[in-house]
């Protein structure tokens, strides 16, 4: 009797076993899609990257240059549906925001006639163009429309992936140093 009790516990505590196990191996793939999701693109409170573009008015811009102002990093191209639905918004607050950010919508499609796009939607903000996609790599951009904003000392305050409304732009800007 006394050999069956202890097989008995013995079994209860070996089926408690293979069911902590596989609640375990359930939660591994969101812990895994957790960590993926982490991994896209430079991280919120990291130094900011600096580049130098030609911009789609033939000037040059350098990041570093622009060291004491706010910054709305945009990475986006002429044909992505959700780059174009925040385009308007991007404008309105580049009318809003005057001097106090400065909007660098870097295009990773100038092979395309980014020229005709923005005279089309009236865009008035720099374009800079990522002919070797190397600012698109360095920021580690995985998803367009991403957008960084980049605090007056250069690093990184915040990131959006995806289109952005007026407000999202605004208050993101409100919140950076």
């Amino acid at each position: 009797m006394v050999k069956k009790v202890m097989a008995i516990v013995v079994l209860i505590a070996l089926l408690g076993v293979a069911i902590v196990q596989a609640m375990d191996k359930k939660a591994e793939p969101e812990i895994a899609s957790q960590e993926a999701a982490n991994m896209g693109g430079l991280k919120v409170g990291a130094k900011a990257p600096d580049f130098e573009l030609k911009t789609l008015a033939g000037e040059t811009v350098k990041l570093s240059d622009l060291k004491g102002k706010k910054v709305m990093l945009n990475f986006w191209a002429t044909w992505c549906p959700p780059c174009k639905a925040e385009m308007p918004a991007m404008e309105e607050f580049h009318k809003e925001a005057g001097d106090e950010v400065v909007i660098l919508a870097v295009n990773i499609d100038p092979h395309l006639d980014v020229k005709a796009f923005v005279d089309e939607n009236g865009i008035t903000f720099p374009i800079p163009l990522d002919a070797e996609d190397k600012v698109n790599e360095t920021y580690q951009v995985l998803s367009i429309p991403t957008t960084y904003f980049i605090d007056t000392k250069g690093n990184i305050g915040n990131k959006y992936i995806g289109a952005m409304n007026l407000d999202a732009m605004e208050q993101y800007a409100k919140d950076l140093k």
